[in-house]
């Protein structure tokens, strides 16, 4: 386990193996006794000067490096620089990008600046790799006196600032008027491809917002492939192939095989902009929700997923609860599996809204408004949205059936086209 611990005195030891002339040869070779000294007592120092914060680096509670980040000024405006580095032991193992992570939490959590830069050498591959994974937009090089040399780098951003849509209008802002669902928009099926219509039909309530519910006598969508999995869903599109074939959307696992023929909708298909839903995750311990736009595969690697939210109920308690965010290939080879957990302090339970902003090359993840993540991939193919509830089997396979009905409410979707 990768965690972050506050740099204290007893790391002295520490810094000296990271001054190793391998461990500094991108920043002008080691620095001397004195001048570790004094970098020690500046690292020591970030806890009561604030803002900005060293730590050190554990794997399963062994020491395995240092990274903080520090006010800096970035033509004029202010930012923080991040800067970290992990012994020979411990490269390779995605330490380093681990640690990244947990330190963009704790500058998405001290809030005061929201921008991030870093500024590994110009020759320092693996630093520049890990800036562009974790989001990263690179702006050019610059260079400065350094150790007694000229230290070329690399200008690394990371744009943390929030969600703004001053002058935008959305192209639909769904509020789930009425008592009926707009069937220009919705198809109230899970993935009926691989089951059928009647085992996947949504049960929902349509009043000032949508409210999916799960019963006792729900019964599970398609326990061929997925077991005891009960799901209450809509989707904006659907698309699958003949009867017998493996051609659908949302291939979850091998062997999966059309079981019922579905005509096609292309009902609500957004490309690039803003997708956005306010929504009220649910607090049971066998209870997930989730708001996935995935590709709608007019061809079949244009399937990643855009995990907008996802919330476990069991990962929700007295304080907040974890929302994994991020992108899955599924079976786009161009894309690479890039999902995290944030923490929000809070009642999830209560509404709150989950957005994306799609571009061209990069998404970038809001809740609130907030910034928490970016993905520097390319998507670029209609999507259609998934609204999922689902009630996921216990290991015992019992079932808490005084729960019933589990209801998932979503008040609002909205999608706003790109600028």
């Amino acid at each position: 386990m990768i965690t972050l611990a506050r740099w204290d005195a007893a790391d002295r030891g520490l810094l000296t193996l990271l001054n190793a002339p391998a461990m500094t040869a991108h920043l002008g070779g080691p620095e001397s006794e004195e001048q570790l000294d004094d970098r020690h007592d500046r690292y020591l120092r970030t806890w009561s000067g604030r803002p900005g914060a060293m730590y050190r680096i554990d794997v399963d509670g062994a020491p395995a490096g240092g990274i903080g980040f520090w006010p800096v000024d970035e033509d004029g405006t202010p930012a923080f620089e991040a800067g970290w580095s992990v012994l020979p032991e411990f490269q390779g193992q995605g330490v380093a990008t681990g640690a990244l992570r947990l330190l963009i939490a704790e500058v998405r959590r001290d809030g005061s600046r929201t921008l991030l830069m870093a500024y590994p050498g110009i020759d320092n591959v693996p630093s520049n790799a890990l800036c562009a994974r974790a989001g990263f937009e690179e702006r050019g090089t610059g260079s400065e006196p350094w150790r007694g040399g000229i230290l070329t780098f690399r200008r690394w951003a990371l744009d943390m600032s929030p969600l703004d849509l001053t002058g935008r209008t959305p192209d639909v802002d769904e509020r789930f008027a009425g008592d009926t669902l707009d069937a220009d928009r919705w198809w109230p099926h899970y993935l009926p491809h691989w089951s059928s219509r009647e085992r996947t039909a949504a049960r929902y309530r349509v009043s000032n917002g949508l409210e999916l519910r799960i019963d006792a006598d729900t019964e599970p969508w398609g326990p061929e492939w997925d077991g005891q999995v009960r799901v209450s869903h809509l989707q904006t599109g659907q698309r699958a192939g003949v009867v017998g074939s493996d051609a659908g959307q949302h291939r979850f696992r091998d062997g999966l095989v059309v079981r019922e023929a579905q005509d096609e909708c292309r009902l609500w298909l957004p490309r690039f902009g803003v997708i956005a839903a306010q929504m009220s995750a649910v607090r049971h311990p066998d209870a997930m929700v989730a708001f996935w736009p995935i590709g709608f595969e007019d061809r079949p690697e244009e399937s990643g997923e855009i995990c907008i939210a996802e919330i476990f109920g069991s990962e929700i308690d007295d304080t907040g609860g974890w929302v994994g965010i991020g992108v899955k290939a599924q079976h786009d080879p161009r894309l690479r599996d890039d999902v995290e957990k944030v923490r929000v302090d809070g009642d999830l339970t209560a509404p709150h809204e989950y957005a994306v902003e799609w571009s061209d090359d990069r998404l970038r993840f809001f809740i609130d408004g907030r910034w928490v993540k970016t993905v520097t991939q390319r998507i670029d193919y209609p999507v259609q949205l998934m609204l999922d509830l689902y009630e996921l089997p216990r290991r015992d396979g019992r079932r808490d059936a005084s729960s019933h009905p589990i209801e998932f409410r979503v008040d609002r979707v909205r999608t706003f086209p790109p600028r």
